[in-house]
């Protein structure tokens, strides 16, 4: 099943299967890490649900909703 990131609950994960968007964010979240077949682990999300933060490739990375909207994920 695939979702986007930013409809992830805290302890999902997955491998990431396509990163949308344009320019600037799509450049940005490659430049982080997130690339298609990554695995991702949502770790946090703050009470309104911007920020969350998610561990992938080993590190902890903090990502605006918006910025998880442009990322879908095969859920495990």
């Amino acid at each position: 099943m695939q979702k986007l990131l930013s409809d992830f609950a805290v302890g999902e994960g997955g491998t990431i299967k396509a990163v949308t968007g344009e320019g600037k964010i799509r450049r940005r979240l490659f430049d982080m890490g997130v690339t298609p077949g990554a695995q991702l682990t949502m770790k946090k999300k703050a009470p309104l649900g911007d920020p969350i933060e998610v561990t992938i490739r080993g590190y902890e990375l903090t990502l605006r909703k918006a910025e998880a909207a442009c990322v879908e994920v095969e859920v495990q």
